[in-house]
């Protein structure tokens, strides 16, 4: 969450077109605290009965937990990017969400 906020601003377009929801199985109280200290600029969901993770094929049944999973929703509201799991120490990873973002944002030259 920490390479999120800190790429906030580039990758995420600084929120203009674009709304990062960060949904987790963690208690909300919890997850409020959190986001406050971290000074994280995005919103937090809290999925305690994984419902959403099932809901979107990220909840693993063998383990009964949610795995690290991205989505990148288009304005349409239909899935055009899936991250499973999400590599976050791997630099292209980034890349390539930034493309997807920028690409149903509307705009192919954000964040270059």
């Amino acid at each position: 969450m920490n390479a999120y906020r800190d790429q906030y601003a580039q990758l995420f377009r600084n929120g203009r077109n674009v709304v990062l929801i960060a949904i987790s199985a963690d208690q909300d109280t919890a997850q409020a605290s959190w986001a406050r200290d971290a000074e994280f600029p995005y919103l937090f969901a809290s999925d305690t009965g994984s419902v959403v993770g099932k809901q979107y094929g990220a909840f693993a049944t063998r383990y009964k937990v949610d795995n690290r999973t991205l989505f990148v929703i288009a304005p349409d509201g239909k899935i055009s990017y899936v991250a499973a799991p999400f590599r976050e120490i791997d630099p292209t990873s980034y890349t390539a969400l930034a493309a997807e973002i920028n690409k149903v944002a509307g705009d192919s030259t954000a964040g270059r």
